[in-house]
């Protein structure tokens, strides 16, 4: 099992504790979050990173956020809520995961109104555990699924980190490699570095090597000759939005991978589960791309590494179109050469 990534601790006036992603994969540390701008700060700081762990993180951080709410009567407590939200969904703004949570966290909170306050704040709480035992269902079933892609003996080239550290459980892209060797497949892994902050080669490999899965890590800018040289079968990344056409953002870097994957004919997998479809935005053109600090490029491990004045442009993600992508493995099934309406038709999937 992966190492647990984020976990709520105690009852409704506990706190939350996060891995500190930021310190492996030399130091594997907890750190406790008791207030809503220590979760905040640490979603914007990549303490606690990928998608669905952020979804997780808003949905428990709306509870902390009511923690010191002083409300007597539902529609103040309603007025708390929405301040709360509004600071949790300023934090990062591509993850559509982090908004999917904080509105189901809100209706939750619209239908038990006639609750008591106190119990209305345990049913808060009890909703933010259900989502993060979902993710963990969720990320067992993309597993099975994306793990009947794979055979045995073949290679994976993975993108940034897409695991255990990304979800509450398997992860999405790693899980179909965990639940491949549960099956008894030798599967090998391609991991590359994923600049400017390196999840690949700090989280990624570590999480691999964790589970026992042979891994060699590469460069960003190796992916080519190693797809030139035949020595993966596949490509499997996860994914932060995926729009209803199947245009899919995620990591920066991910769509010159699905370009390279075209060219060389290597199958390009995207792992998601269904809370990760934003099915309001039509195309990829519409997702909203974070930019974040110059410093992730110009400076790393406290070092310059670029002269003081040089531009910097840092994307956080990229858009690859649904053109470039052979599967979506979801938790309600795969979908081959992805279609607004093949996307449709699996969404519906038990509703």
């Amino acid at each position: 099992m992966p190492v647990e990534t984020i976990r709520w601790v105690g009852g409704v006036g506990g706190h939350i504790e996060i891995v500190d992603q930021t310190l492996l994969p030399t130091e594997l540390r907890y750190v406790e979050c008791r207030a809503l701008e220590d979760i905040r700060g640490a979603i914007r700081a990549l303490r606690v990173r990928g998608a669905p762990a952020i979804g997780i993180a808003g949905a428990m951080g709306l509870v902390l956020g009511l923690q010191r709410s002083q409300a007597r009567s539902f529609d103040e407590l309603w007025r708390d809520l929405q301040g709360a939200k509004a600071r949790l969904a300023s934090s990062r703004p591509t993850a559509v995961n982090l908004f999917w949570a904080l509105e189901r966290m809100e209706r939750t909170a619209r239908d038990n109104r006639g609750l008591p306050l106190d119990e209305l704040r345990e049913r808060l709480l009890k909703e933010a555990l259900l989502i993060l035992e979902e993710d963990r269902q969720t990320c067992r079933a993309i597993g099975r699924h994306g793990a009947d892609l794979l055979e045995d003996g073949q290679a994976v080239l993975t993108h940034c980190n897409a695991g255990g550290l990304a979800t509450s459980g398997y992860g999405t892209a790693l899980a179909a490699l965990f639940v491949a060797k549960e099956q008894g497949k030798k599967i090998r892994a391609y991991v590359d570095e994923t600049r400017p902050l390196l999840q690949g080669a700090r989280l990624t490999a570590w999480e691999l090597q964790q589970a026992g899965i042979p891994a060699t890590l590469i460069c960003d800018s190796m992916a080519a000759v190693v797809m030139q040289q035949q020595r993966i079968s596949a490509v499997i990344v996860g994914a932060d939005r995926i729009a209803a056409n199947g245009d899919v953002a995620n990591k920066i870097g991910t769509y010159g991978l699905s370009v390279l994957a075209r060219h060389h004919g290597v199958p390009f997998y995207v792992a998601a589960p269904t809370s990760t479809f934003d099915l309001s935005l039509r195309d990829g053109s519409a997702i909203p791309i974070e930019e974040r600090d110059p410093e992730e490029v110009t400076w790393w491990g406290g070092r310059r590494i670029a002269p003081e004045g040089t531009a910097v442009y840092n994307p956080a993600f990229d858009v690859t179109p649904a053109v470039n992508v052979s599967a979506i493995i979801t938790d309600r099934g795969v979908i081959v050469r992805p279609t607004a309406a093949g996307i449709a038709a699996v969404l519906r999937r038990g509703l």
